[in-house]
């Protein structure tokens, strides 16, 4: 057991080194208000008067006191090389390496010294601890930590945060499970008002690490004594309370030794508490204590190799992700742009080694953009966006020119056909924006061993970053080029014979077939005698016009407004063809006669069918929209359409639509293959090439392997770590079973 207080010494000795948190070392916490005595609790169990003394606050930054117990015979703290072999007592500071001192007041200076260059001489306090050893053959070995007192106003040059400091750096060392809280208070004060004991239930609230300390008890006003907070009846604390009594500043002043006090200290409790006495003083209190850190090691022990352990493995993981230094700088180089190439293929082509799990990334999220993004925005233009009925139906008109139509004409068709086509551009040009931001994007997921790589060197990353940004950006244009040429060829020649084009093309014959043409027909048949010649005239484009230059009534609705809101005088063309087949066919010569009245302008008028006499006298609908004289009202009035024009109508749509979903699924199939062979296919093949081309360049290896500062500071710092965690495992492995038990 007694081996056991050592071997955290030498633990507390190794990361003190590295300045190491993390793992949380058994030790006794010394906590109480200001000049309740704590420093004198230690003295008295050191022996020497080693401290700085004083009024107000004078521990101002956490004292880590090793006792260690060295007997004459012990060869392993005594050394002829350091002059310690027959000193009965000597001292030993961490930051002044293998420096020992005898003298207790060169001792104390040097803690005043210490603590003024960290925390500076206006009264402040630094968390930065100092480390002492005293070794002693009058000592029981202990591990303790003097920490500044609990305040509550600032004095002086003292910041003005000054309590919240000293609190959260007494929580700093007390929230350590694996100390011991040693909670100081003064007789003379009422336990009640006790911070330390305040603060020490706060953390540890069932008390079994807290061992309170009750000072000054020869200070406590005449008839009052300390039986009842001794036995615990005031504030009971699982570890007991022990009762001390301390050196006044008026024996500091007069040097009283140590020694002398301890004696007087057992007098005036054999004198004014003899049933406690043995249960209360300066020894008992090490004993105490001694035996409770020693138990508290056993406890901890296990579950602190555990830790060193796993500490090791964690920073063993961590060092080799900051890689080794770099011997061979051109080596280095080409392993650092193969494996970056190598990433950025693996990712693209889905067989990188960690699989994104929380996100489409690399290869994957191109396919979502060719077969989501990019086909679902496809499949989402409709082949007749845009288009109305009055669209196509005055395209019509417009191909034929002057001339009336017999047939619906091929040109119309073409025209409105490419009109639709052209949409399809602009999605396309957009789907090779997102794959080109996705491949740029790619830089930064292609794996976590390169990336560290990266971080390690920032120059060698920006000019990576750089070069691949180049290569994507040079591809770009291409690729463009590509993709409009794709779309330019569907508009170059619209092939009607398409195979799958001309199905619907040959059955657009059955559509123009109209039962009032059959019906006529039949009738014609029937009267042979009464018909005309066989050749009949054509239903022709006839001009009104008024004889003040005004546009007739009956024309009014199909005149086409001018940008100026119309002149009046202008000549408009009425085209009202039907079909060719109702003009070839011969007139009825009673109809003829019956159809035949005078036009408005007293021009003469050809004649029709009798079926096509009542839509000869309707207004047509002009190309153009008529002027809306209500704006507020949002539905446009027209006429409604003939049958010759509804069917014209339907023949362009129904022509539109197959022929525009032929090349929407031939776009939607060669978009994606000229991206992939333009742009994504590229850059996987000559990736490589092109980083070692632009960057294994003997005058630039220097600079790009220039590590990042932060980086070998933080390698040091896991080095450093590292072996201090192999140290401490090394030195727990030692302890045997049979020392703990």
């Amino acid at each position: 057991m007694e081996s056991l207080i050592p071997v955290i010494n030498k633990l507390q000795d190794v990361f003190n080194t590295v300045g190491a948190d993390a793992i949380q070392l058994p030790q006794i916490v010394i906590v109480g208000s200001q000049s309740s005595g704590k420093s004198s609790v230690i003295e008295s169990l050191v022996g020497r008067s080693i401290l700085p003394r004083g009024t107000g606050i004078v521990t101002r930054r956490p004292l880590i006191l090793q006792l260690i117990y060295t007997p004459k015979d012990d060869r392993v703290h005594r050394s002829a090389e350091k002059g310690t072999i027959d000193l009965e007592e000597w001292a030993e500071f961490l930051h002044t390496k293998n420096k020992v001192f005898t003298d207790w007041d060169e001792v104390r200076q040097e803690i005043e010294k210490e603590t003024d260059r960290m925390a500076g001489s206006n009264k402040g306090i630094c968390p930065e601890p100092i480390s002492l050893k005293f070794y002693s053959t009058a000592v029981l070995s202990l591990t303790m930590v003097d920490l500044p007192g609990l305040t509550k106003v600032a004095i002086g040059d003292q910041p003005e945060d000054i309590e919240l400091q000293i609190r959260d750096l007494i929580l700093k060392f007390i929230q350590n499970p694996n100390s011991i809280i040693l909670a100081v208070s003064p007789a003379n004060m009422d336990m009640a008002t006790s911070e330390s004991l305040k603060i020490a239930r706060d953390i540890d609230p069932d008390g079994r690490r807290t061992l309170a300390v009750v000072t000054k008890l020869d200070l406590m006003d005449a008839g009052t004594d300390a039986i009842d907070i001794l036995c615990g009846r005031v504030i009971p604390v699982k570890l007991g309370i022990i009762g001390v009594i301390n050196r006044s500043q008026q024996d500091i002043i007069d040097k009283k030794d140590i020694k002398d006090a301890i004696k007087d200290e057992a007098s005036f409790l054999q004198r004014k508490y003899p049933t406690l006495a043995t249960r209360n003083g300066t020894p008992y209190l090490a004993k105490t204590l001694n035996r409770l850190l020693m138990h508290h090691i056993r406890d901890c022990l296990p579950e602190l190799k555990t830790r060193v352990n796993v500490m090791a493995s964690q920073f063993q993981t961590l060092l080799n992700s900051y890689g080794q230094d770099v011997v061979d700088k051109n080596t280095t180089l080409l392993q650092i742009i193969t494996k970056f190439a190598s990433s950025y293929v693996a990712t693209l082509d889905g067989t990188a080694r960690n699989i994104e799990t929380s996100e489409l990334c690399g290869g994957a999220r191109i396919c979502y953009i060719f077969h989501e993004t990019f086909g679902r925005t496809l499949d989402s233009i409709h082949p007749l966006t845009g288009l109305t009925s009055m669209d196509i139906l005055t395209a019509i008109r417009n191909a034929n020119g002057p001339r009336p139509a017999l047939f619906v004409p091929e040109v119309s068709f073409e025209l409105l056909v490419k009109r639709q086509i052209r949409r399809l551009e602009e999605p396309s040009l957009r789907c090779v924006e997102l794959v080109h931001e996705e491949m740029q994007r790619i830089i930064q997921h292609c794996g976590n061993e390169v990336q560290q790589e990266m971080l390690r060197f920032p120059k060698l990353h920006e000019k990576i970053i750089d070069v691949v940004t180049n290569l994507l950006r040079s591809r770009l244009p291409p690729t463009n080029v590509m993709v409009e040429n794709i779309v330019a060829i569907e508009l170059a020649y619209i092939n009607t014979k398409h195979p799958d084009f001309y199905k619907d093309a040959a059955m657009i014959g059955s559509m123009l077939k109209s039962p009032d043409l059959e019906s006529d027909t039949k009738m014609l048949r029937q009267k042979p005698s009464e018909g005309r010649s066989s050749r009949a005239r054509p239903h022709s484009v006839h001009f009104t016009q008024q004889p003040n230059g005004d546009i007739g009534d009956s024309d009014k609705e199909n005149s086409v407004p001018k940008s100026g809101g119309g002149r009046t005088g202008s000549r408009e063309n009425v085209i009202n063809a039907s079909t060719w087949l109702t003009n070839i066919l011969p007139t009825p010569k009673g109809e003829e006669e019956q159809s035949r009245e005078p036009s408005p302008g007293g021009t003469p008028q050809h004649k029709s069918l009798n079926y096509v006499q009542e839509q000869e006298n309707q207004p047509v609908i002009s190309p153009v929209k008529p002027v809306n004289l209500l704006p507020e009202i949002p539905v446009q009035s027209g006429r409604k359409l003939n049958d010759r024009e509804q069917r014209d109508c339907e023949v362009i749509e129904r022509l539109i639509k197959s022929y525009f979903y032929i090349v929407r699924k031939s776009i939607q199939d060669c978009v994606p293959k000229s991206v992939m062979h333009f742009l994504v296919n590229y850059v996987k093949d000559n990736l490589q090439s092109e980083l070692v081309s632009s960057l294994y360049k003997q005058e630039q290896i220097d600079l790009l392997l220039s590590e990042s500062e932060h980086i070998g500071q933080r390698r040091k710092e896991a080095a450093e770590m590292l072996d201090a965690l192999q140290k401490a495992s090394q030195i727990i492995s030692e302890i045997r079973e049979t020392h703990v038990w």
